[in-house]
Parts: C-alpha cells; structure tokens; sequence
C-alpha cells in the first residue's frame, strides 16, 4: 500500500484554461513515470494537445478543462500501476492514452484481458484495432488479421501464444509461413533445408527472441515445444493443444490455405495475418487469404480483424507511406471503375 496519495491542487488560470498541479509521494516512481528525459509527459503533451511541466516529483498540468481531466486521469492511473509494481514504458503510456479514446464498452487496454506477460516483456495494445485483436485472440479459436506491414499482427499473435504456453494452456507453439520470395529471385542458397528456409523465418525467430530470450527459445525448440517451418511441412498433420500461427498468409495458395486451416486440432488456436495488398504469388495464382475471406466471412468460430494505417505502430513515416498507398490504390479503383 502507498504511504501517501498523490496531492492534487489546482490554481486559477485566465480564460477557459486549467491549471493543475500533481505532487507524487515517492519521488522514485515519479521519475519513472516522467520517464527517461521526460519522454513519457513530452509524448503525453505531443497527442493531448496539453503542456506538462515537471519540477523534481511534481508536475504542473496547463490544458483546456476537456483535456485536463483525461490527462490527470491517466498519470494517476500510471502511477497506481508503478505502485503495484507494474511497468510504465512508453508502450504502457500509449496503452493509456488509448484508453481514454476508447468508447464506453471497449476493451480497455490497460486490463487484464488486453496485457500480455511475456517473460521478457509485458505487451499492451497501442491501438482500437488491436485491443479488439487481442479481445478476438481470447475469445475465437480461428482469428484472421490481416492489414499493413507495422501494425503489430504477428508480433501480438506471438506474444499472445507465449503468454498460453507459459501460463500453460497450451503445449507447444507452431509458427510457419510461405517460403515465397518477395518478388525477388534468390537462386540457390547454401546449407542444409534448415539453413534454406530460415531467412523467410526470421521475423518470427526475431520476436521470439524479444519475448523469450535465445537460450529459452533454443531450449524449447530442442524440446520440440517451438516449431517454426514453411507452410509445406504442415501437409497431413493434426496439431492439438498448439498455438499455430501462420504469417504472411497472401502468399498461400487457395489450396495451401484450406490444407493449413484443416490441421487445426484440439486445445489448438489458429492466427492467420497477412495483407491482401502485397501479394508476392505469380500472377496467375489466387491469394489463398483473399479467398479464404470470401468464404469463411460468416463460419461461426472464425473471427476477422481488419486494420489500416491509423494501426501502424512503427516510425511514423511507416504510418504515411502506407496511407499513401492505400490513397492511391483507392483512386486507381475509382479510374478502373469509370473506365469500365
């Protein structure tokens, strides 16, 4: 329990402005919520539209009575987690302004349902889109997600599944994807079969990693607990109490597809993310995920989330490359259509 409470005054400022002032007991959690250089309060003044001044554990709030309140609200809601021994990163103070978006009903990002422990790492939504990801992880056992490079579908998905097996609720994770080059031609490459197809595997040793650390994953993998491989080697198996987690679906045929979603077995999940814009399959071949969600858009069990560029959660500039893509595909549907 805290020693103390958090002290809140407020004085008096010209116009409709309020001027808020926070003093947090325990001046070492103040400097964790400040963060490192302040990071924490400049990333909180940049998207409230507020000003935070902070004077060794105290903080001056300026903002406008609509935003003062929300901002408040949050830096006590994030010092309560640092007394309760949480962490507050900048994922976990996105997680937070998120929730004071959300609409009454939402899945709020900072519960228990939304946070994923991971032995490395706790892991929260920094958007609607993937509060209502993770929400769909935790309730159907087929989720589609399929959207832009960057808005953390297989990264969630991973974590998601690491959360199950240390927590229990499954035995082993299967993490595979399509060994299709990216309209590139490789050639041949060196080594053995495992050699061959790691390089189209390494985002998903990469976030392993992040989770798990390399000792552990090495450790599971040896133990056959950790399987990673292309999507070929699934062909007549049943995986039970598994999470399965195929990425880079657009790149599966219609046939791959309906075989890699028939494995599904008891105690089993499957993830299926990729995006339908960035098909790297010949051109004569169907995206087996654009097929797969004209058929099973309505099969009971199955789940789809779909994000856009307001989702992208890596550098901003990420975020505008892909708008403008899907500006300029969009006006390319427009011509198509009066053309015809």
């Amino acid at each position: 329990m805290p020693d103390a409470a958090v002290v809140i005054a407020e004085e008096p400022e010209e116009g409709e402005t309020r001027r808020i002032i926070l003093t947090f007991p325990n001046n070492q959690l103040a400097a964790a919520l400040f963060g490192a250089l302040d990071l924490h309060l400049r990333l909180v003044e940049q998207r409230m539209g507020v000003e935070l001044h902070p004077v060794g554990n105290r903080v001056t709030l300026i903002a406008a009575p609509e935003r003062a309140r929300p901002v408040q609200q949050l830096l006590l809601a994030l010092y309560a987690a640092l007394e309760q021994g949480q962490n507050v990163d900048l994922a976990r103070v996105e997680a937070g302004m998120l929730a004071l978006e959300l609409p009454e009903g939402s899945a709020d990002p900072l519960s228990e349902q939304c946070l994923l422990r991971t032995p490395l790492r706790e892991i929260h939504p920094r958007t609607p889109r993937q509060a209502e990801y993770l929400r769909e992880l935790n309730r159907s056992p087929v989720v589609f997600a399929i959207g832009p490079a960057g808005t953390g579908k297989t990264y969630l998905a991973v974590a998601a599944a690491v959360m199950d097996f240390v927590e229990g609720r499954t035995a082993r994770i299967v993490l595979t994807r399509p060994a299709v080059e990216a309209g590139e031609h490789l050639g041949f490459l060196p080594g053995d079969l495992q050699d061959k197809v790691d390089p189209y595997l390494r985002p998903l040793y990469d976030a392993l990693h992040d989770m798990l650390g390399f000792e552990k994953v090495e450790r599971m993998l040896s133990r056959n607990q950790l399987e990673i491989a292309p999507l070929a080697f699934m062909r007549g198996r049943t995986l039970t109490e598994a999470s399965i987690i195929l990425d880079e679906a657009q790149n599966t045929t219609v046939e791959q597809m309906k075989m890699f979603l028939t494995r599904l077995g008891e105690g089993s999940r499957v993830v299926v993310s990729g995006d339908i814009t960035q098909v790297d399959l010949p051109t004569h071949r169907r995206s087996g995920l654009a097929h797969a969600v004209e058929v099973l858009r309505r099969v009971e069990g199955i789940s789809f989330v779909w994000f856009t560029h307001r989702d992208v959660v890596r550098h901003p500039l990420v975020r505008r490359i892909v708008q403008a893509y899907e500006e300029a595909a969009a006006r390319e549907g427009m011509a198509e259509g009066r053309g015809a």
